[in-house]
């Protein structure tokens, strides 16, 4: 799912978890490492803003908190889909009785899930003018969803009349969706926030402008909003019947996890997320009981938090402080503009670029050495990857300069000033965008370095304005499909293909695999795309992120992972 964030900007504010026997004792304080983006599910694709919207907003289906391999199960939906004509058509029943959050929309009366509300989150994806970044989820997939896209333009009050051929309502509590292709991946994208159910008098009552709103059906509910500092979240006392999970893999046996099993959701009364940019800051905090989580240890402070064999330090066992250790579906390179920079249609110089990066240099300065370095397109947990792949590029100075030469640039003599674009307005991002110019001037690659707040990045990534950036991806789902969809043509932005890369035999290899089970022969599909990739080379592969979560002991239920956002509603504070 979901564009990744780095780190910026001191806050201090008062503990709210130290007052024993006040409201404030059931309150978890949740950092983030910068400013939320959005908070309109159209729109909301990045870990920051998924943080928050997934605890207010509910889609059909989601991932079993406590299973691995992840597993889906209804969430509104009232069972799993029932597949017909082929993989052509899904048919899904819809819980009844769900309320939304109270709303002035409503007219002060309580407003229930329809199966049309999902119909007009969906139009919405659509619906040109909100430039969405989950279009990508159903472009060609639905009958009829891109004529209703020509059809509807930019008028609004087209967007409200104007059908689907391929959505329908059977009855408040039945949708059913007619595709013009298979779609294996239809129920994860049904798992997704992009496609949270969306009443039409909220999206009429605020002119189809969502993004400071947020009217959903979740365990949590949209209390206050400052930009600047944070968010509050209080717990929806109207939240339908939802209960703890009663199994679990061996793991969460082994934690203890399962002792609320049966216990109605959620256990909060409310959650403050708090903007904490710098990674100082956040480990300070953390350290004093002002936040309960920390999901990025300082490098400054890893060898005082993790032991040399990985475990938690002495020191920070005392404090009642726990680690959790995992590998995750986050995964980071340096990506080109390959449309309009001086990169589009100079190979040469990707390849200096390529090979004047020093990986490991980066790893142990940016990762504490824990992140893995990349050596494929398709990061480890994807069924495909392969450990013994080997990309066409290492640290090789000479031949960084080689390359410039015949890139036309010897020595960088001629060569403009090249921009590169850090991801926030931190320390760290500040340190990464210093570290890649000092690594370039080796070899004369003259840069500049321009510092951006979070949302600021995304906007230029929306508007095809950034030449050279470290970019970055969570997987929405562990499938080969959720990597290739990023260097689709048909997702140029306001997709996710921010580097507007185009391969006619690319495209030719997705339209086979994207109908291939896993096995052999989507594989072998799999690793012909990476050599296009690979050719072409529109990114510079850097490494897989592993992490070290920290949390204190008061916080209860604590499972991390990459692909289950919406966890907030089992966690309990003792």
């Amino acid at each position: 799912m979901k564009l990744i964030l780095s780190l910026s900007i001191i806050l201090t504010f008062t503990s709210c978890f130290q007052k024993k026997g006040t409201g404030d004792n059931n309150t978890l304080v949740h950092p983030l490492s910068g400013e939320i983006s959005t908070l309109d599910p159209a729109n909301s694709y990045d870990v920051i803003s998924a943080a928050v919207v997934y605890q207010a907003l509910e889609p059909l289906y989601q991932y079993h908190y406590l299973k691995r391999p992840y597993s889906l199960e209804p969430l509104l939906a009232k069972d799993m889909p029932r597949v017909e004509q082929n993989g052509l058509r899904y048919v899904i029943p819809i819980k009844e009785g769900i309320r939304y959050h109270d709303d002035p929309a409503f007219e002060g009366k309580p407003r229930f899930v329809k199966a049309q509300d999902f119909i007009t989150q969906i139009k919405r994806l659509a619906f040109i003018p909100n430039a969405s970044n989950g279009w990508w989820l159903f472009d060609g997939k639905i009958k009829g969803i891109n004529e209703f896209r020509d059809k509807v333009g930019s008028d609004l009050n087209k967007l409200y009349t104007t059908p689907i051929e391929g959505l329908k309502a059977k009855d408040d509590n039945t949708l059913v969706i007619d595709l013009s292709e298979p779609y294996p991946q239809m129920t994860v994208a049904l798992a997704m926030s992009f496609t949270a159910p969306v009443p039409i008098e909220v999206v009429k009552k605020y002119d189809n402008k969502l993004s400071n709103i947020m009217v959903g059906t979740g365990p949590f509910m949209l209390e206050k909003w400052n930009r600047l500092s944070g968010l509050t979240l209080v717990k929806n006392p109207n939240y339908h019947e939802s209960y703890y999970p009663s199994q679990g893999d061996r793991l969460a046996h082994s934690r203890g996890m399962l002792k609320d099993a049966g216990k109605r959701l959620p256990f909060l009364e409310k959650i403050e997320f708090k903007i904490m940019k710098e990674s100082q800051t956040r480990w300070l905090n953390f350290l004093a009981k002002k936040v309960h989580i920390l999901k990025n240890i300082p490098k400054d402070n890893y060898q005082n938090a993790v032991t040399p064999q990985g475990s938690l330090s002495q020191d920070l066992r005392k404090k009642g402080i726990q680690l959790q250790a995992f590998p995750t579906l986050t995964y980071w390179w340096l990506s080109f503009n390959m449309d309009d920079s001086i990169f589009s249609k100079n190979k040469y110089l990707r390849l200096a670029v390529a090979h004047a990066f020093d990986f490991d240099r980066h790893i142990e300065l940016f990762t504490n050495k824990i992140g893995q370095r990349a050596n494929s397109i398709y990061p480890p947990g994807v069924p495909g990857y392969n450990p013994n792949s080997i990309l066409p590029y290492k640290y090789d100075l000479k031949k960084a300069k080689e390359f410039l030469k015949k890139a036309g640039y010897p020595e960088g003599k001629g060569l403009p000033t090249i921009s590169f674009d850090v991801r926030g307005t931190s320390a760290q991002n500040r340190q990464l965008g210093e570290y890649l110019k000092s690594q370039m001037e080796k070899v004369g690659i003259p840069i500049k370095v321009n510092t951006n707040t979070f949302p600021d990045f995304l906007e230029k990534a929306k508007k095809g304005e950034l030449e050279f950036w470290q970019d970055g991806w969570t997987l929405d789902y562990p499938d080969a499909q959720n990597v290739l969809q990023l260097l689709l043509r048909k997702n140029f932005v306001p997709g996710p293909n921010v580097t507007y890369y185009h391969n006619p035999k690319f495209e030719k290899l997705f339209d086979e695999l994207k109908f291939l089970p896993e096995g052999e022969r989507k594989w072998e599909v799999m690793k012909k795309m990476e050599n296009v990739v690979n050719e072409d080379l529109p990114w510079i592969m850097q490494y897989y992120s592993r992490n070290y979560v920290l949390f204190h002991g008061n916080l209860k239920n604590f499972r991390h992972s990459d692909l289950i956002y919406n966890n907030m509603k089992y966690l309990k504070i003792e």
